[in-house]
């Protein structure tokens, strides 16, 4: 199968690799149907998380048809069509009965890798690097879901990829970042970024009833889509004005009674404290830049809620701690538990309170991925999500269809997982033989 794979810093590749097969008994394989780039996955393209390996699958936002189920997975048939969610959740541990998907104690092999780096390990996750499990991604034609019984929800006919595509991750991750911020009728509620996650929760803050809305970028286009398809209230350009200034101003200087922060680890910031982060950042002595979370802080009112989406993986230097312990904050982050918003955010597509297919920008194949996340990482072309199709060929590409899932490249295997001591079990680097494709055998 072909499938899109890391190999450095701003490298990715489209090649032909191994395709998945069933490994344990509540496993599922996938058809991939439509997958998408994420902001977070330009963390991985810059380099920013470690232990990303060279032919590593990316990609963690995806939905397809079901083509094979392991013994174990009895809620799933062949043919049926599902959207799977970001974290591999086990559903019977300590955290996944408290419904904080996220952090199952299961899913991860490489937990004491990401216990060296973050003191507790969370769940594993689709295509983003070793330190959560490395499993290979879903930007490729075919996909193994490990825990097929827990994760997936099926789609019923009447829905398009589009309209249901990012129950996977972004979706549900701007809902859980609005309802952190324990919103009441009459609040204001400020939103750093406006990508796809930055809409999401603009669209759910109002969802939950936020009287007013205010939507902080720079880019014209996404301040744009705020306002027009979001429905924020205000846009501010942070790179025009002086953010803290103007949220006073609006709120009778008492500030946003919550700030979400839908940036994370590569914000830019005009002026000394930009600088100061890309300064930091050279000499190694901070892993990401919080410019938006520092602003976040400053700006939200005493006693209220900082909500963080955005992701971080590492240090942030010259937080403003003072601010936050005398301003009585509270701030709530986290990987989102996606399996706890899928039915209730399918309902409201079925109802039709949400269309979330208002974010695409750029849909393209598969095949075009490199270019794909140069559009996306450099905002070309008023980019703000791209779909990719695995099914779909570029102008560039040759029609025919690659029976040789090897091929040329060295590209790794699709079973994903690396060797660790949790409860999957692993697959190796792809070599050596060649298949004739995915059969509907179960």
């Amino acid at each position: 199968m072909k499938a899109n794979c890391w190999y450095g810093t701003t490298d990715v590749r489209v090649e032909n690799v191994a395709d998945p097969h069933i490994i344990n008994p509540r496993d599922a394989i996938v058809r991939i149907t439509s997958t998408a780039i994420c902001g977070s996955d330009l963390h991985l393209y810059d380099g920013y998380i470690p232990t990303m390996q060279q032919g590593d699958i990316l990609g963690h936002e995806f939905m397809g048809e079901v083509m094979e189920v392991g013994p174990g997975v009895s809620n799933l048939k062949v043919g049926d069509r599902v959207v799977v969610p970001f974290p591999i959740a086990c559903g019977a541990c300590f955290f996944c009965k408290r419904n904080l998907w996220s952090l199952c104690e299961n899913t991860n092999p490489n937990a004491v890798l990401a216990e060296k780096l973050w003191g507790r390990s969370p769940c594993g996750i689709f295509g983003y690097s070793h330190l959560v499990g490395g499993y290979a991604g879903g930007q490729a034609e075919y996909a193994r879901v490990p825990f097929a019984d827990v994760g997936p929800i099926k789609i019923e006919d009447g829905l398009s990829d589009e309209q249901v595509l990012f129950l996977s991750d972004i979706l549900p991750t701007g809902y859980m970042a609005a309802e952190n911020c324990r919103i009441q009728r009459g609040d204001t509620v400020a939103v750093w970024g406006c990508g796809p996650v930055g809409q999401f929760a603009i669209v759910s803050a109002k969802l939950l009833g936020a009287e007013r809305v205010i939507a902080i970028d720079r880019f014209e286009e996404r301040l744009r889509m705020a306002r027009e398809r979001a429905g924020a209230d205000l846009t501010l350009d942070y790179s025009a004005v002086d953010i803290n200034e103007v949220l006073d101003d609006l709120t009778g200087g008492r500030g946003p009674d919550a700030c979400i922060d839908a940036v994370g680890m590569e914000a830019h910031l005009p002026g000394v404290w930009g600088l100061y982060d890309r300064a930091k950042k050279a000499m190694r002595l901070e892993t990401d830049r919080g410019g938006a979370l520092r602003q976040a802080i400053q700006a939200c009112r005493n006693g209220g809620v900082v909500s963080v989406p955005g992701v971080y993986g590492g240090l942030i230097d010259s937080m403003p701690m003072g601010a936050f312990v005398n301003k009585a904050l509270t701030l709530v982050s986290g990987q989102t538990h996606v399996h706890r918003y899928l039915r209730p955010l399918l309902e409201r597509i079925q109802k039709g309170e949400l269309d979330p297919s208002f974010i695409i920008t750029h849909r393209l194949a598969l095949d075009e991925a490199p270019q794909a996340y140069e559009i996306f990482k450099h905002k070309q072309q008023e980019c703000v999500k791209v779909v990719l199709k695995p099914a779909e060929r570029s102008a560039r590409a040759p029609s025919e269809r690659h029976d040789n899932v090897f091929g040329s490249g060295n590209g790794r295997s699709a079973n994903g997982g690396s060797n660790g001591g949790g409860t999957e079990q692993v697959g190796g680097a792809a070599a050596g033989a060649a298949a004739t494709g995915r059969t509907t055998t179960h």
